[in-house]
């Protein structure tokens, strides 16, 4: 059974930084094209960021583009999202994906999930 599991949220001030790591199990990782989306309360799932199998491609929300990079490590199974300039907004949980196409931003092309790791940021 494959799986993802996300570590390195918490709570940060406005401004600070957090990283997120997913880690990969029982998965052709560096097959896949790996995604990170965020749910806040209320508010549906959205795209924040990806990254094609080989790591040369990314694609980014407007919302972060900018702050945000994601990087991968296909010997370690684990992709990461790096996250500065934080905002309030930046407030949800923060969720990995797998999927198999490129530059996917829609929840329904991601076929495997993590369970997600919260992030708060205070004003």
């Amino acid at each position: 059974q494959v799986q993802l599991v996300e570590s390195g949220g918490g709570l940060v001030q406005a401004g600070g930084s957090l990283r997120l790591s997913c880690v990969a199990s029982r998965l052709t990782f560096s097959a896949f094209t790996m995604g990170w989306f965020r749910q806040a309360p209320g508010k549906e799932r959205e795209f924040v960021a990806s990254i094609s199998w080989s790591g040369y491609t990314t694609y980014y929300a407007a919302s972060v583009k900018g702050r945000f990079t994601v990087s991968r490590d296909n010997d370690k199974n684990t992709v990461y999202l790096q996250m500065n300039s934080l905002k309030p907004e930046d407030s949800a949980v923060y969720y990995c994906a797998a999927g198999a196409r490129q530059r996917a931003t829609e929840v329904r092309l991601y076929d495997y999930w993590g369970r997600g790791t919260q992030v708060t940021v205070a004003s």
